[in-house]
């Protein structure tokens, strides 16, 4: 992204030079990259800016400058009144000046390789932003920081509202759906372990592994214990092959979306190598958690299930004081996306 003065000019656009912008700039995995849009668009909707949503450099498209966002999910030119740019037109936009956080006032060349000291800093600086509930004086906001935990409830679910999957993955989701969920209650289980990749504050959850998946397998159990009304089936959905094969081994009727695993401790599935397939696996994998009647979440520090989080009648996580200690939550009936 050129980050100068000067706007350049953009088809269907007047008196751009007036206009102030946020732009979510995120190229992690889907969870994280939709909590902290939901944050960028509250700011958005309160300060009366544009939204730009530049997921270029993304981890699931090996094209460093093709966005992300219309790779997997409708073009929309608006979210419930704010303006949004959401396509490869990112390419052609130059934002105007001053910017927030200051870093980015640098000179372009100077902006691109930040150290992560520096974006722990931004993250910090865009917290303290939001939560003071006040304009600033910069026509450009740049969030380039996850933002998890900025923003209400309810922006969360307005994001999950208002944008909606590419047909072909929403077709998929819908024949996995018949296949498997149809006049059943689905108990969903979903097991970050990260194959091998620094997960920083998921890795207390692993410091033993073999107690990590007991826990899980507790969880099962205490999940199948529980009322439903309809017979119960079991979905898992996890990074890594190892855990797959072991939980399967112990419960033999679970189901899980056929996908391509990278190998023994090479990494997170949210990687270009692994293609665009990779991000659509992923996102089929989070919205059919979102439709469970139960979902087990380990750890729960992950955003992959923040959807399911917001929207699934139960949720059973887990304490890291107490690893035999299970909670088991309740979602208001309102916010239910199946039973």
């Amino acid at each position: 992204m050129s980050w100068c003065a000067t706007l350049a000019q953009r088809e269907g656009f007047a008196n751009v030079t007036k206009e102030r912008f946020v732009v979510s700039r995120r190229r992690t995995g889907f969870g994280d990259c939709l909590w902290s849009l939901a944050s960028a668009w509250s700011y958005a909707q309160r300060t009366g800016r544009t939204l730009v949503i530049d997921w270029r450099g993304s981890c699931y498209v090996d094209q460093p400058f093709s966005n992300a966002f219309p790779v997997f999910f409708e073009p929309v030119e608006e979210i419930a009144g704010v303006p949004v740019i959401c396509d490869d037109r990112v390419n052609q936009l130059s934002f105007p000046g001053p910017f927030f956080p200051p870093w980015w006032n640098r000179p372009s060349i100077d902006c691109i390789n930040r150290p992560d000291e520096q974006i722990f800093r931004e993250r910090d600086e865009l917290t303290e932003l939001f939560q003071a509930g006040d304009d600033n004086e910069a026509n450009t906001i740049v969030c380039d920081a996850c933002l998890m935990w900025r923003c209400g409830e309810e922006a969360e679910r307005l994001i999950f509202r208002n944008i909606k999957l590419r047909s072909e993955i929403r077709a998929r989701i819908e024949d996995l759906y018949e296949q498997h969920f149809s006049g059943h209650s689905i108990i969903g289980v979903h097991v970050r372990h990260g194959n091998g990749e620094d997960i920083m504050g998921h890795a207390p959850y692993w410091a033993d592994s073999e107690l990590a998946l007991r826990q899980v397998c507790m969880a099962i159990r205490k999940a199948m214990a529980l009322p439903y009304p309809k017979p119960v089936k079991i979905f898992l959905c996890t990074d890594s092959a190892q855990v797959l094969d072991h939980i399967s081994g112990l419960f033999p009727d679970i189901f899980a979306v056929p996908k391509r695993f990278q190998a023994g401790l090479a990494g997170p599935l949210h990687s270009a190598e692994m293609g665009i397939e990779g991000g659509a696996s992923a996102l089929i994998d989070m919205y059919l958690l979102a439709r469970c009647a139960t979902v087990i979440r380990f750890p729960p520090t992950s955003a992959f299930t923040r959807y399911a989080r917001l929207l699934v009648p139960r949720i059973i996580e887990f304490d890291l004081s107490n690893p035999e200690q299970l909670t088991l939550v309740d979602n208001p009936c309102e916010h239910f996306a199946a039973s």
